[in-house]
């Protein structure tokens, strides 16, 4: 690892949550300085013959003291800090377990990375783990994730002294610049994050890389009693489950990749242009909410949007009213929270990640719309039948505790290249904008903090990418995913000698809880190894449709936890 020292700086203002904390997916997509890593020319590297103390070691598991974890197992487990020395330090990593339902006819162990970089396995498990995957999956697989290195309750990397003071530096800065003075205060303000993480957790962001996370899991597998690796990753984990591939090729039994990213647009190299620009989230965004506000439009009464216009030019006034000045909203308990373009553009954006919040997204759209006075007061009579702007945003999840950004940043920041030169941010982001209008300003800025944060992981892989793994995986995309972009999923199957590839006709992002089809698709390739190229499958749930196809209440991947609002969060893991 390397840990370059730099000039401390006093924090003064802060970098918005809303623009440290992006993913979600699902990629919490913030940026990172340019990696120094083994890069090779030719083929993918074998796994490596490194000996790892107590890597056969069986896991001490117990009950996991977290309320309403009651069905898991819980452990932290110890892994080298820099693998070059597996006899030196170490770090923790938290893992948990759900165990398959019928122990005498169990298959083995399948690990899951819900997404991030920066996203919780642990908490995301227990929320979702009891029925993440069809019933075939539950009865042969114990279920196990874990929080990656740097992450949530392994060893965190920190930004700051203490939580106290990490809260009061993001609440304080800028959400979006908007004008040339704005892009200098936004970029002074990253700067001022990039050093606070680099003093306060350089040593383990320098140690972070998505090479060693996939490192990491194969520690894990092998403490699990597993010959091989059976994967499923979301967005991000789809990077990481590349990097596993790529750096343990013998190892794999079954990868299963959904919400795909392009390595080699992760990696770099950057050539000047954006991190955002290559992830083409903002593309992605733009064209899903296109899809958001045409089915707004044919549903009629259903969407909210509808009985005050347009909805797309009603959202655009919204838009243009929000620049000019923000709304304030009481709470109800005296108190009010003020709620500006930034904010709005951000909720929209991360609503786009499930479909099943949409009618609750316009409805709030639309009292905005009234508030910001875009539309006649009488027009609000039309809405008064629905739920109080204070329930959508409880709803939304806008009224919660705010994440830790560390861990967001540390893996991405010793991965990718990135421009290298901030004050080229502004008119970059500005043409991004002109193109893809709102959510070209709200991730084309992803990534300039990392710019500023000096530390570096030797051992950080990026690329070739190209792999040997023989056995067939399974890779899938949504037609409209707006963090990872659809176009990404044909070219990531051609890294792969055999990829079998699924798609989800359908909105949002990740197929969790959303396609009953894809779900038995999923369910049988990790069971008995089978999987059909060029399979499509529908969504279960249509947007502002008046029913479902699907009787019971399944849950979805949750956005990334980001917070929008001054103080609070939108809910969610990455």
């Amino acid at each position: 690892m390397t840990l370059r020292s730099t000039a401390s700086r006093r924090a003064r203002a802060a970098l918005t949550p809303a623009l440290s904390l992006l993913f979600v997916g699902s990629l919490l997509a913030v940026g990172a300085v340019p990696a120094q890593s083994a890069t090779a020319a030719a083929p993918a590297p074998a796994a490596p013959e490194t000996i790892v103390p107590g890597a056969a070691e069986d896991i001490s598991w117990s009950s996991c003291e977290t309320e309403g974890a009651e069905a898991f197992d819980c452990a932290t487990i110890e892994v080298p800090s820099d693998y070059d020395e597996p006899q030196g330090a170490t770090t923790s990593v938290a893992v948990t377990r759900l165990r398959a339902l019928d122990q005498e006819n169990r298959i083995g162990s399948v690990l899951v990375n819900f997404g991030g970089p920066g996203g919780p396995g642990v908490s995301t498990l227990h929320l979702l783990g009891e029925d993440l995957f069809d019933a075939s999956v539950r009865e042969r697989f114990d279920i196990v994730s874990f929080d990656p290195r740097a992450v949530g309750t392994s060893d965190p990397a920190t930004c700051f002294p203490t939580a106290e003071a990490e809260q009061d530096f993001l609440t304080s800065g800028l959400a979006l610049p908007l004008t040339r003075a704005e892009n200098a205060r936004f970029l002074g303000e990253a700067a001022a994050l990039g050093t606070a993480c680099t003093v306060f957790g350089g040593d383990r962001i320098a140690t972070a890389s998505t090479a060693n996370v996939a490192r990491d899991m194969d520690v894990l597998r092998q403490r699990l009693g597993d010959d091989e690796l059976t994967y499923v990753g979301y967005s991000y984990g789809t990077l990481l489950g590349a990097t596993y591939a790529a750096l343990f090729p013998d190892n794999v039994r079954a990868l299963v990749l959904d919400g795909t990213v392009d390595p080699r647009a992760w990696t770099g190299p950057a050539d000047g242009e954006l991190f955002g620009t290559r992830l083409r989230q903002a593309e992605a965004g733009t064209e899903t909410y296109g899809e958001f506000v045409r089915l707004c439009a044919e549903a009629g009464e259903r969407c909210a949007l509808n009985a005050l216009g347009d909805p797309a030019e009603v959202v655009e006034d919204v838009y243009a009213a929000l620049k000019e000045e923000p709304v304030e909203i009481p709470l109800g308990d005296g108190t009010t929270i003020e709620v500006g373009y930034a904010d709005v553009v951000t909720q929209v954006f991360f609503s786009m990640y499930g479909t099943a919040g949409w009618p609750d997204l316009a409805a709030l759209l639309a009292e905005l719309a009234v508030l910001a006075d875009v539309v006649p007061s009488s027009a609000a009579q039309a809405l008064d039948e629905g739920p109080s702007i204070q329930e959508l945003l409880r709803r939304l999840g806008l009224l919660e505790d705010y994440a830790s950004i560390g861990g967001s940043l540390a893996s991405l920041c010793v991965d990718a290249d990135f421009p290298g030169r901030p004050w080229s941010y502004p008119r970059k982001v500005a043409a991004l904008d002109e193109q893809y209008p709102h959510f070209g300003l709200f991730r084309g800025w992803v990534g300039v903090h990392c710019e500023f944060i000096a530390a570096q992981d030797e051992d950080a892989y990026t690329g070739p990418w190209e792999q040997t793994t023989q056995e067939p995986v399974l890779v899938i995309g949504t037609r409209f995913d707006p963090a990872t972009h659809y176009d990404f999923t044909a070219p990531y199957a051609a890294l792969w000698p055999d990829a079998r590839m699924l798609t989800v006709d359908g909105w949002g992002h990740t197929t969790v809880g959303v396609s009953e089809c894809a779900d038995e698709a999923i369910g049988r390739y990790l069971v008995t190894l089978e999987a059909d190229d060029g399979t499509v499958c529908q969504q279960d749930l249509v947007p502002f449709a008046p029913g479902t196809l699907r009787d019971d209440a399944r849950p979805t991947l949750p956005a990334p936890r980001v917070p929008v609002l001054p103080g609070t969060a939108a809910g969610g893991g990455s």
